[in-house]
């Protein structure tokens, strides 16, 4: 099983027509500088547990604490720019019209490096919805202590995010299933592994006929059965294998 270099093959799937999907998860951001939802409870949030803010429970109980500690996430973020894996999973989407990508990052940087369609399997944080009637909405100001009130049924809107408690929307989990299902190569990028059902995804498309490929900088669950493993950061692993592909496609005008 190859490791660290580009393996021949790997460009040879990305290469033939079909679908690739890519999963990303926390590495791509952290090379960011995103802080992980633990780190994230640092100073004044050092003495709260993530799982005591992140519940539709504790959103009830006292909305203004885990609103002002959403917006500080969101200050966070926003202070941060996507880094050359995210502008690479853009580039690569470009090439490759049979690309989905999947994150289970919820900070927004694959759509300000340019990837569209992005499926945020657990929300965004810079989007709001209201967990009475389900509307959403964007930020407006990443500034305000108080939380607003729904513009349809008046109930307090918190983070568009999926809480500890709450089930993945099913529409966006059905449309990364039926991807994954008809990959013909499913790479996962920077996820331990350990999150489902996102987890779940590489077996998905592995079961549909799909090669297997990580990129990682540490063993996970799926390295002993991937196709292929790259133990590289996310930012140098994927710069590279855009650079081999567009070497190796040819030439075309520009556009």
């Amino acid at each position: 099983m190859p490791t660290g270099s580009l393996p021949a093959g790997l460009l040879e799937r990305l290469q033939e027509p079909g679908r690739v999907v890519f999963l990303c998860g926390a590495g791509v951001s952290a090379e960011s500088g995103v802080p992980t939802f633990r780190d994230a409870m640092s100073g004044l949030w050092a003495r709260h547990r993530p799982e005591d803010l992140a519940t539709p429970d504790a959103f009830r109980r006292n909305p203004l604490l885990v609103w002002r500690w959403y917006q500080a996430r969101r200050r966070q973020v926003a202070a941060v720019q996507p880094n050359q894996a995210h502008h690479a999973l853009a580039a690569l989407q470009r090439e490759l019209p049979g690309m989905t990508l999947v994150t289970q990052n919820v900070d927004g940087l694959h759509e300000r490096a340019g990837s569209t369609g992005v499926l945020e399997i657990h929300g965004n944080l810079f989007h709001n919805r209201c967990r009475e009637c389900g509307h959403t909405t964007k930020v407006a100001d990443i500034e305000s202590d108080t939380p607003p009130a729904c513009p349809r049924c008046t109930a307090l809107m918190g983070p568009d995010v999926v809480w500890f408690g709450e089930e993945i929307p099913a529409g966006l989990l059905s449309a990364a299933w039926r991807a994954a299902a008809s990959a013909k190569l499913f790479v996962s990028v920077g996820t331990s592994g350990l999150v489902y059902p996102a987890a779940d995804l590489a077996d998905v498309a592995r079961w549909g006929g799909a090669a297997i490929a990580e990129i990682n900088v540490a063993d996970t669950p799926l390295s002993a059965s991937a196709d292929f493993v790259l133990r590289e950061p996310a930012a140098q692993a994927l710069p590279s294998l855009l650079n081999a592909l567009q070497l190796r496609l040819p030439a075309r005008s520009a556009r």
